[in-house]
């Protein structure tokens, strides 16, 4: 037997590569998601709701009541409710949604699980901190319950993405108009973000935009008011970007900061959605909501919700839409 004065070196064997983690609860009612570094969430199939955004540190960034729901037979109180095809209470000025509930049916209906898609680092050693993991869900006509098909009888797709990565949360809606004719639509992310302290939180990035102050009498427009917004009592306005500075691709908007005690702690960057609401209850007004615990949680959440509800949006027969946030948490 001849010997090889010089033997080929052995091919190393590279560590295992970090991945995302996807899985799906026993009862098949929630998909939850987790990264290398400790980003996770958790979305229930009933709303498609997010209804836990933890940061790597394992800190939550979602709000959400101990006496939310979880079980389908009510719309969730907390993480990121989905507002389709209307937004607010239905009213008889606009026929085609004046027999739906209340932010439509999006939030309370069963969506489909459609499937994942991730990115890893493949860099030996690498921790997978650049790794990220989008989750798919659809909800079309079929899918709806008799009562709803009536009340809304139109040929329509919804795809409902939710991408998390190191940090950041992004969430995004397409709307296909799935038949022949027209139909009108109002959409939201009602985002509920978990603050330390409401009395010490500030928003900022709207002090230009008008707005219209739903607490108020009289609900009309009032002009940009130029200083951040800071919280002393019940809180709900809609503020709003000119109509021609919504649209999709045109350009990202400016990004909306939420600070505690000066201190940026949320940044929500948005595409497509030329409005945002900014509420909280304050005391008086959670004492009224059944699912809205503990006793002062109105103290520890902030919704910033991103969407376009100040006017109808169109499609026509095979058009398509499409809004979309990322929040930042920094932490």
């Amino acid at each position: 037997m001849v010997e090889r004065s010089k033997k080929p070196s052995e091919i190393p064997i590279s560590p295992s590569v970090p991945a995302p983690l996807v899985t799906i609860s026993h009862d098949n009612s929630r998909v939850v998601a987790s990264l290398p570094v400790g980003d996770r969430i958790e979305v229930l199939l009933h709303g498609a709701t997010v209804v836990s955004w933890k940061s790597g540190s394992g800190k939550e960034n979602l709000f959400l009541s101990s006496k939310a729901h979880l079980d389908g037979s009510k719309p969730v109180r907390g993480g990121i409710p989905l507002v389709f095809p209307l937004f607010g209470p239905p009213s008889s000025s606009h026929e085609p949604t004046s027999k739906l509930p209340q932010h439509g049916f999006a939030r309370s209906s069963r969506w489909e699980y459609l499937g994942k898609t991730s990115s890893e680092s493949f860099a030996i050693g690498s921790s997978g901190a650049d790794a990220s993991v989008k989750l798919d869900f659809g909800l079309s006509d079929a899918m709806l319950d008799e009562k709803d098909k009536a009340a809304w009888p139109h040929a329509f797709g919804l795809t409902y993405s939710i991408t998390l990565s190191s940090g950041e949360l992004a969430t995004s809606l397409q709307v296909a108009n799935t038949g022949a004719s027209p139909l009108e639509f109002r959409a939201l992310f009602h985002t509920y973000l978990a603050v330390q302290d409401i009395s010490t939180t500030t928003v900022s990035g709207l002090e230009s935009l008008p707005f219209i102050d739903k607490v108020s009498s009289s609900q009309s427009q009032s002009d940009a008011s130029n200083t951040p917004l800071t919280f002393t009592s019940e809180t709900d306005r809609i503020y709003s970007n000119p109509a021609s500075e919504t649209q999709l691709g045109d350009h990202e908007q400016k990004p909306v900061t939420v600070l505690s005690s000066g201190r940026p702690v949320y940044e929500v960057r948005r595409e497509g959605l030329g409005d945002v609401v900014v509420w909280n209850p304050w005391s008086e007004k959670a004492k009224g909501m059944s699912d809205f615990a503990p006793e002062d949680a109105w103290k520890k959440m902030v919704c910033v919700e991103a969407g376009s509800v100040a006017r109808w949006n169109k499609l026509e027969g095979g058009e398509t839409w499409e809004g979309r946030q990322a929040i930042r948490a920094h932490i």
